[in-house]
């Protein structure tokens, strides 16, 4: 049952963010409006700052020297904007939870383009995988990385993830799917014009059908298994549905779940919104189902060096 929240929490995302967006032609603009403070951070938790695999990367967790599950997580942002700090809302969540949380700062288009953020990722993944198993999670343009992150570490024979956790991933760069239209009007937060002009900042010059940029068009073979979560309004819902049924067509174990009326993200909101708090609990428990021997302490190589 949808919640009256939920409707309050896309009329404001509309009124506060979406107008603020515009059709997304400034960065700067873009950067100041989804960077703004909006969600409180969760406490008991640190956040840690440091690098790891050479990358500046944030470790977010509830004490020290404990086994725990340990999550490699990607923001969002478009490709163009935010870090770890403004996803402290969804990381100190998991590590409330938990879950012993890396998340890599990775450059930023237009001033770093394809593929200097997927190779932060990596970088920063080759690092983390070193340290034992662990699971992976990436919202929006973060699912994208997620996606392309895992697909290179499997062709170049590097730990995969035990899972991921996507929350309505970008995977399709051309914008192809139906919900661009059938939810132009709909989506709380994005104008189907605006998003696509984000796509060229962050190719500048590469195929938009790449499998790495687009991973709808990838082989998507030998995967593990995948938890999506989309709004059934936004622009990039059937970004996931596809996702889920090419997926399901190469032998991947697919999880997904479409939430009425939410806007994009809408799990940050989850001190406000039950469907944000229903998302991110389902998230971690098949997290930790699919991470059950992934608790062990991990060597050098994947803690985050201190700075």
């Amino acid at each position: 049952m949808t919640s009256l929240r939920a409707y309050v929490l896309a009329w404001a995302v509309r009124r506060k963010i979406r107008a603020r967006l515009g059709p997304m032609l400034d960065v700067a603009r873009v950067r100041r409006t989804l960077e703004g403070p909006a969600f409180p951070e969760p406490g008991g938790v640190t956040y840690e700052p440091g690098s790891v695999g050479g990358i500046p990367c944030e470790r977010v967790r509830r004490g020290a020297g404990e086994d725990r599950p340990r999550l490699f997580y990607l923001h969002g942002g478009g490709f163009i904007a935010c870090s770890p700090r403004t996803h402290r809302p969804l990381t100190g969540y998991f590590a409330q939870r938990g879950f012993d949380v890396f998340v890599p700062d990775y450059r930023l288009a237009p001033e770093h383009p394809f593929p200097a953020a997927l190779d932060d990722a990596l970088a920063a993944w080759r690092a983390v995988s070193a340290g034992g198993p662990a699971v992976i999670a990436g919202d929006s343009a973060g699912g994208n990385l997620a996606l392309a992150l895992m697909l290179r570490a499997r062709d170049a024979g590097l730990p995969l993830p035990r899972a991921a956790a996507l929350f309505s991933p970008a995977t399709d760069m051309l914008g192809s799917g139906q919900s661009y239209r059938t939810n132009a009007g709909r989506d709380a937060m994005f104008d189907p014009e605006g998003l696509r002009r984000l796509a060229p900042l962050y190719l500048a010059g590469a195929d938009p059908a790449g499998p790495l940029v687009s991973p709808l068009y990838a082989d998507l073979a030998g995967l593990p298994p995948l938890l999506v979560h989309v709004g059934e309004r936004e622009l990039l819902r059937d970004d996931s549905s596809r996702l889920a049924e090419a997926a399901r067509a190469a032998g991947v174990s697919v999880d997904l779940t479409v939430f009425p009326v939410v806007p994009h993200v809408w799990q940050f909101a989850h001190g406000f919104l039950p469907e944000a708090r229903r998302s991110l609990d389902a998230a971690a428990a098949f997290l930790r189902a699919h991470a059950a021997d992934a608790a062990k302490p991990a060597d050098a190589a994947a803690q985050v060096d201190q700075t």
